[in-house]
């Protein structure tokens, strides 16, 4: 009777656990992705404006920044839009058409059955 109610004890604790630990990993996948997210908007923002004379004291410097960025931004997507769809129109077949044997063998195995 002790070893049931221990190894139910046991089970409860265990869910409770991995509860705990389900919504720590959903914390920890949170900050990873919100950590990528402001590493590559100052890594992009760098390389966009990289060699660009903009005074960032200046509304107006700030809001060219802006311009830049964005469009540089709109430009990525637009190329990673055109690769993705020259990927796509690929001929990705695991065989080259010319060197398979189109030709139907007349001694199969299913007309020996027959």
């Amino acid at each position: 009777m002790i070893g049931v109610t221990f190894f139910i004890v046991a089970i409860v604790v265990v869910a409770i656990w991995l509860i705990i630990e389900m919504k720590r990993l959903k914390h920890k996948v949170f900050a990873i992705l919100l950590i990528g997210l402001i590493l590559f908007t100052y890594i992009s923002f760098t390389v966009s404006l990289k060699g660009k004379d903009i005074d960032f004291k200046s509304v107006s410097g700030v809001i060219e920044a802006g311009k830049l960025y964005f469009s540089w931004l709109g430009g990525v997507f637009g190329n990673l839009k055109s690769l993705t769809a020259y990927a796509f129109k690929q001929d990705w077949k695991d065989y080259d058409d010319s060197v398979v044997n189109k030709t139907p063998d007349p001694d199969s195995v299913w007309s020996k059955l027959k």
